[in-house]
């Protein structure tokens, strides 16, 4: 019989809503940085997205997805989220604040709903990959479809 394919939460939550997606599954025993995983994918970086969140003064969180080959503006994502700053989470905090693990952390079935903005340039491509919701493993759907299910803002916030 054959081994039953494991779901990641991200996954659940995409099937609940009916929405059509492909997972891409790479051996990974440790931390890959995302052009690394692109390289795998045989996928362009401005493709693939990475997650990023951050904290504001408020101490309120937010979520950030750009070009696996981009850095964050913090003083242009302060800016959004209309703080006077924001930080970067602490990759050990972040399991304890999202559900997932540094290099495994998908936008999709975090522990809790935060805002969540996406890169511009999403909107080149018809179709994007991003976490899967652990490591090894990257969904790929419809740019237009992740739009609509994570209400992400798509703004300029990457250097």
């Amino acid at each position: 019989m054959a081994k039953k394919e494991e779901k990641t939460n991200a996954m659940r939550m995409l099937d609940k809503a009916r929405l059509n997606y492909d997972v891409h599954r790479y051996d990974c025993d440790d931390f890959l940085t995302g052009t690394e995983v692109a390289q795998l994918l045989n996928q362009p970086y401005d493709k693939v997205f990475k997650t990023i969140v951050v904290q504001g003064n408020s101490k309120n969180y937010y979520v950030f997805c750009l070009a696996v080959d981009k850095e964050l503006d913090l003083k242009q994502c302060a800016k959004l989220a209309q703080e006077k700053s924001v930080q970067m989470v602490y990759k050990l905090d972040l399991e304890k604040i999202t559900g997932y693990i540094a290099g495994g952390c998908s936008p999709i079935g975090m522990k809790k709903t935060f805002k969540t903005w996406i890169d511009e340039s999403c909107l080149n491509h018809e179709r994007i990959c991003f976490s899967g919701g652990k490591r090894g493993c990257q969904i790929e759907m419809r740019t237009q479809d992740f739009l609509s299910y994570t209400h992400a803002a798509t703004a300029s916030f990457s250097k």
